[in-house]
């Protein structure tokens, strides 16, 4: 049985990013980058007024008071995007927008509010400090310069500075397509015909959604019953794509054929079993290059394995770097206790106080209770040599990002070592 740290080192050792393809802008955020980028330009491309105001020479305002301003003479009126016509000399000023560029001469922009302008003339009330409301040449960004890392995910921000150095086409990693099977006779697909004593699929479509959320595109194929020949069949298809996830049947009773017909399609199964709660029975496997996992059938089981090792797997397929949820320091409101041996991933709320984060367990941390999971902002990580945590003490909680509260990734994995 290998430890989670053992197990993600395995997954993450055989997952390799997929290749790199040019998307338009527009269609990049969300994805990752995957060449390094520079500026082609300066940003500002001058000296540039931060405010609406006006350019002066600080030497002639420095003593202004709104008592005795400081007169001076309108030279220019210079607009965003229009050069200015003329240098400032002594007692001269040129109006200026925000954007524009500042004038030779001129060292300080005055904003327009402390200020008064008869037509000719505008006086100056503040002795405003030099270099005040001037955005310098290249502050934001110089040409030449490194300003965008591969391995990066694209926000908002990074798609601007995109923008800015006009890179139209986006390099970035391809999507991997991850196929999500489902097993068992109990099962009842959404279209399927009501039925009371089956349970519904859920676990396909919290795999589909945890995939989106990693950055792959999922496809459903369905569920796969119990007998070989129809989980071969589901298996062989599943098989075409970059990943396959198949959820139940895993473990070890009379109809878990999982398994036995993963080996028998010539899949490699790297491990089974992982010393953690909830999820222990987790399986990973090739073929050929193709990394296969194997979920628990019990919903929360299925969803905390995928956070911990298909998120991670999925994430390095796409580029990036980094592949691990991130978490944070938070007191735990509570004692909580469990037995040695395994690591286990408690579902918790978090609240934010004055001292920081507090941690709440949802309730019951039943492996088949999806409840919880819909309340939980994280997981508490108990390391697997401790048999409780006390209250106010500080544990570390992993943060999943589909529900409120802080969310990211991080470069390394921050489960404490096991010693099972």
């Amino acid at each position: 049985m290998k430890t989670v740290k053992e197990a993600q080192t395995i997954i993450l050792e055989h997952v390799s990013p997929l290749k790199a393809e040019n998307v338009p802008i527009e269609s990049s955020l969300g994805r990752i980058l995957a060449e390094d980028v520079s500026s082609n330009r300066n940003h500002p491309p001058y000296d540039m007024s931060a405010m609406d105001g006006y350019a002066v020479r600080h030497v002639d305002i420095k003593d202004a008071t709104k008592a005795s301003p400081a007169i001076l003479s309108i030279v220019d009126d210079i607009r965003a995007g229009v050069e200015p016509i003329c240098a400032i000399k002594d007692n001269e000023a040129s109006r200026i927008m925000t954007g524009a560029a500042v004038p030779e001469g001129a060292d300080t922009v005055v904003r327009v509010e402390d200020t008064d302008y008869d037509g000719t003339k505008v006086k100056i009330f503040v002795p405003a400090s030099k270099g005040t409301d001037i955005r310098r040449l290249g502050e934001n960004l110089r040409a030449g310069d490194h300003v965008l890392s591969r391995g990066i995910d694209i926000g908002a921000a990074q798609l601007g500075i995109l923008a800015m150095v006009k890179k139209a086409a986006v390099p970035v990693h391809r999507k991997p397509k991850i196929a999500i099977i489902s097993t068992g006779d109990e099962l009842e697909g959404l279209t399927e015909k009501f039925n009371e004593r089956k349970i519904p699929d859920a676990n396909s479509y919290t795999a589909m959604a945890q995939a989106l959320s990693a950055g792959a595109e999922p496809v459903l194929l369905g569920i796969a019953r119990d007998s070989k020949e129809a989980l071969r069949e589901k298996l062989l298809e599943g098989l075409e794509y970059d990943g396959l996830i198949v959820s139940g049947g895993v473990s070890v009773g009379h109809h878990d054929f999982v398994r036995p017909t993963l080996s028998e399609l010539g899949i490699d199964m790297l491990f089974w079993r992982v010393a953690m709660r909830p999820g222990h029975p987790f399986a990973f496997g090739l073929h050929g290059k193709t990394p296969v996992f194997a979920l628990p059938g019990n919903p929360v089981s299925s969803m905390v394995c995928f956070e911990e090792f298909i998120t991670p797997a999925i994430r390095k397929m796409t580029g990036a770097a980094s592949v691990f949820r991130k978490t944070i320091k938070a007191r735990l409101t509570e004692d909580v206790s469990d037995k040695r041996g395994r690591v286990h991933f408690m579902r918790v709320v978090l609240e934010y106080t004055p001292d920081g984060y507090s941690a709440r367990l949802t309730g019951s941390q039943g492996s088949a209770i999806l409840m919880s999971m819909t309340a939980a902002h994280g997981l508490l990580v108990m390391p697997a040599h401790s048999e409780i945590l006390k209250k106010d003490s500080i544990a570390t909680v992993q943060l999943l990002n589909y529900s409120s509260g802080p969310s990211g990734f991080q470069h390394e994995s921050d489960i404490p070592e096991e010693e099972a």
